[in-house]
């Protein structure tokens, strides 16, 4: 089915537009990375749906995405594996927030933990989609820093409400999928930039 839906979409470009393969080759990712995110959510949210925990789900996948969405991070090489931890760590998460009382000078120091991996680590590229561009990695690690600085800050001002739970959790998942630990138990190629010499 993904093989047809993508290949539908780039004949249609292809005849419509005069790209060189290097932009076709981008576009045709783009495309295969948006066609797998939508179908995994919606195996996801059907589940939470069925499970009752659809806006909790939500909450924490936009939590997660806030962060994940400059720190950047790996992405399991198969859809199946995607899907698996996905599931595990939306799913999982929801019942860690709503279920596990966790004190607030705990809260404090994962999260300052989070803010120096986010330092360390962030961005994390990917062997597809290497960040050869220092500036842009530099910026990113800014951005991404200023989200995990006010998502700690944040923690601490609702602290007695369960919003601190999702907050930290979501930083805490975000934070998982750029540690060098993770890929190498996966079996990723880590710092996949190094592999290039321009683009400084």
């Amino acid at each position: 089915m993904k093989k047809v839906v993508l290949s539908n979409m780039m004949n249609l470009i292809k005849n419509n537009n005069n790209f060189d393969e290097e932009k076709l080759e981008e576009i045709e990712y783009g495309l295969e990375s948006i066609y797998l995110t939508f179908t995994k959510l919606i195996i996801i949210f059907s589940l939470s749906y069925i499970l009752g925990i659809l806006k909790e789900v939500i909450l924490l996948s936009i939590f997660y995405n806030i962060i994940r969405i400059t720190a950047y991070g790996l992405h399991a090489s198969k859809s199946i594996h995607c899907l698996i931890m996905s599931s595990t760590m939306f799913i999982g998460g929801v019942y860690i927030c709503n279920y596990i009382h966790i004190a607030l000078f705990i809260k404090i120091i994962i999260s300052l933990l989070c803010i120096y991996f986010v330092y360390k680590y962030a961005p994390a590229d990917t062997h597809k989609r290497p960040l050869i561009n220092a500036k842009k990695r530099r910026k990113l690690k800014i951005i991404s820093l200023i989200s995990a600085t006010i998502f700690t800050i944040l923690i601490i001002i609702y602290s007695d409400n369960i919003i601190s739970n999702y907050l930290l959790v979501g930083m805490i998942e975000s934070v998982i999928m750029i540690h060098p630990l993770v890929y190498k138990l996966l079996k990723l190629p880590y710092n996949n930039y190094k592999n290039y010499n321009y683009g400084v």
